[in-house]
Formats: structure tokens, sequence, C-alpha cells
């Protein structure tokens, strides 16, 4: 029996499902992230610790696009009605496409299956050493 199988073992005694808690890393992003780094036995298990990383990496990326995006949009709101038009377009375009991939790897995780972004998924199976 490995570790890996251990960290299951005791994850569904207490009830709760590796798939449960994978899902459950993106639900409050760096908090639940977080969370599940810290609390035995998830943060034993690979997969847990991949999404909780994933969540985490995802999350801070979204924040620093939103920020990002905020201080380039500052200079439209010179321009009288288009200009906030335009920025608040944009606002929502972010927002709704982070929500988007949000849901959907809540989703695919609470399946069990192991989606990668494309920039944080490596850096997450690297923290996780999967």
């Amino acid at each position: 029996m490995g570790a890996g199988s251990a960290a299951t073992s005791s994850a569904a005694a207490i009830g709760m499902s590796d798939n449960a808690a994978s899902a459950l890393c993106y639900l409050l992003g760096l908090i639940t992230g977080i969370l599940f780094l810290v609390l035995a036995p998830y943060n034993q298990n690979r997969n847990i610790r991949f999404h909780a990383f994933q969540s985490i990496f995802f999350h801070l990326g979204w924040i620093v696009f939103w920020i990002v995006l905020t201080v380039v949009t500052l200079p439209l709101n010179a321009i009288p009605i288009l200009g906030a038009m335009l920025s608040i377009l944009l606002h929502f375009a972010l927002w709704a496409g982070g929500v988007a991939i949000w849901l959907y790897l809540l989703y695919k995780a609470y399946n069990g299956e192991k989606i990668v972004l494309p920039l944080v998924g490596p850096l997450a199976e690297k923290q996780a050493g999967a």
C-alpha cells in the first residue's frame, strides 16, 4: 500500500472523495486552495495538491489580469461615453471568461478529470510533484 493510497483511504474515511476535495479546491479560489494544501490527509494526495495549486495560481493570475486591465483602461475614462462603455465591456469580458474557466475547472475536477491550464497548470504539476 503506497502513500497515495493511504491518503485516499483516509480521505474516504472522513467522508469526502478525492473528486469532491479536488472540486472544493476551486470553490473559493485562494482560500480553499490554501486550505487543502494545509489540511491532512488532503495535502498528501498529489491529485488534490495539483488542483489546490492550480486553483491558487489561476486565481492569482486572474487578479493580476484584473489589475492590469484596470490600469490600462484608466485613460479610457477620459473619453466621455465611449471610453467608459469600452472599459465596462472589457472588465465584463474578463469577469465572464474567468467565471467560465472557474466553473469548468470545478466541474471537471468533480468528475475526476484533470485539466491542465496552459501557463499555470505545469507550475501546479511541478509544485504538486505530479
